[in-house]
């Protein structure tokens, strides 16, 4: 997906959703567009993209076949 950003000196670019995450470790972009809702997002202000987390409740996907795997 492609994705519309604006860098720190207020230039504007069209990137792959890879890169986004790149250039927000490098602290590169100011902002970007997110397209769910149809805003532009602030760096710093706004909720950010997180990494995957470690969750630490119990699993509720235990389907059928992984206890029949199980037995």
């Amino acid at each position: 997906m492609v994705i519309k950003i604006k860098y720190n000196n207020n230039r504007y670019d069209l990137v792959k959703s890879e890169m986004l995450d790149k250039f927000l470790a490098d602290g590169r972009v100011k902002e970007f567009y997110r397209y769910s809702e149809n805003r532009w997002v602030t760096v710093g202000l706004d909720p950010m993209r997180s990494g995957k987390g470690t969750f630490g409740g119990d699993e509720r996907r235990s389907t059928e076949l992984q206890r029949t795997i199980q037995r």
